[in-house]
């Protein structure tokens, strides 16, 4: 059973999304907030696998809430969910490197809302395919004239191949036959990386590949 908290302003809202991520019956809501701050301290109470988490809200925001999340080594094993209706650049992109797992906007589908909070519990990062485009230009643009490859230096030519794939969405399994490896092989090479790199989860990896200019939008 995969337990989320939903932390968004408008107590409508929660309630629609309560009645669709349990749906199916693996995933249960066990707490809800109307702000960041409050989110934070339900989170805190209650170490859920996946917080469902609004940007703008009254007190504290979403962006800050989730830094808190990140930030607290008692949290580091929930993942944060980014889900708004706003999808301009700037909420997408630190979004991401305050350092949400995912991000999915409010007009995603009952199905998709259940798999994205099923791809975040499982530690793997997730953005809505129609801001993953904005993320990378986004990232592309802020970094282009700012591009560090010092994390990459303590990296073998095997584990830069990996994170580079990491940072253009593919999955374990997607990995494995790009680089004729075994599923699991693969998977140990992407703990490898959250390791080395101290990156909190899969979403980061991304973030990362395109800093150190490992991965650029559009090869």
């Amino acid at each position: 059973m995969i337990r989320i908290v939903l932390v968004d302003d408008q107590e409508l809202v929660r309630a629609g999304l309560r009645t669709l991520a349990e749906r199916d019956g693996d995933i249960t809501v066990v707490g809800e907030a109307g702000t960041g701050r409050a989110g934070l301290a339900r989170i805190r109470e209650l170490r859920p696998d996946v917080v469902l988490m609004d940007v703008r809200m009254p007190e504290m925001d979403g962006l800050r809430a989730t830094r808190e999340v990140v930030a607290d080594p008692q949290l580091r094993d929930v993942r944060v969910l980014v889900l708004t209706t706003f999808d301009e650049d700037e909420h997408v992109f630190e979004a991401i490197r305050a350092g949400a797992a995912g991000y999915l906007l409010k007009d995603v589908s009952p199905t998709d809302l259940r798999r994205g909070i099923r791809v975040v519990a499982a530690g793997e990062a997730l953005l809505s395919p129609s801001v993953t485009r904005t993320v990378l230009q986004s990232l592309a643009d802020r970094l282009q004239a700012a591009v560090d490859d010092t994390p990459l230096q303590a990296l073998t030519e095997r584990e830069r191949e990996v994170l580079a794939l990491v940072g253009r969405g593919l999955s374990n399994q997607e990995i494995a036959q790009e680089l004729f490896l075994s599923p699991a092989t693969a998977r140990t090479y992407v703990s490898r990386l959250l390791t080395r790199l101290g990156a909190r989860d899969r979403a980061r990896l991304v973030v990362l590949a395109y800093e150190t200019g490992l991965v650029i939008p559009g090869t």
